[in-house]
């Protein structure tokens, strides 16, 4: 069970602590400490999810459904380019680390752009749906449960470790300048990440 449970982990972990859409996005929301808990709460349970719903073996559908994930990758491509160009036009704006802000969003707003960010990115299903599925399959049932839980708990502890270092180091980065370097990487992540999904649908 043990091994199970760590090889969850550790396959979980490899693949949440690549950069991504939603590790910039919690990013972000920690160094403004801007709901950046609920953030980080509704990616871990939203990929707590999905690995539920690949472990039960739905992946192979997903996976077998090109209209589904062209509309997935389209949808997904447009949502990160928009978003990414937010985050290089607020590169020039003057603003610093603080809620008073027009930087600042509603607690509504964080939450759409969250589920956004999560849901509209087909490499968050293939990660956490078909590959994490996939390989789940391999074990028996209950050793299938320790992987899940090992999985599971490395978006948790990841989003969390996030989230509340960005807010515990973002007084020592409330300089304008720090925080366009911030921007103009999210925008970089958001945009690489849309040119990724159009080059597949367009190959």
């Amino acid at each position: 069970m043990f091994t199970a449970l760590a090889s969850g982990f550790g396959l979980g972990s490899s693949l949440i602590i690549a950069i991504g859409a939603q590790n910039a996005f919690v990013l972000g929301q920690g160094l403004r400490r801007q709901n950046h808990i609920l953030v980080a709460l509704i990616c871990a349970i939203s990929d707590a999810l999905l690995i539920s719903i690949g472990v039960a073996g739905l992946g192979g559908l997903i996976s077998a459904n090109p209209t589904w994930t062209q509309v997935m990758a389209w949808g997904g491509a447009i949502f990160l380019g928009w978003y990414g160009l937010k985050s290089f036009r607020s590169m020039f704006s003057n603003h610093q680390l603080d809620n008073e802000k027009p930087h600042s969003k509603s607690r509504r707003q964080i939450l759409l752009f969250t589920l956004a960010v999560t849901f509209l990115n087909p490499h968050v299903y293939l990660d956490t749906v078909v590959l994490l599925g996939g390989i789940a399959a391999q074990y028996e049932m209950e050793p299938r449960l320790y992987f899940a839980i090992g999985a599971m708990s490395a978006s948790f502890l990841w989003f969390g470790f996030l989230a509340l270092g960005a807010a515990w180091a973002s007084p020592y980065l409330a300089r304008p300048t720090t925080w366009k370097v911030i921007d103009g990487i999210t925008g970089g992540v958001m945009w690489l990440i849309a040119f990724i999904l159009l080059k597949g649908q367009l190959s």
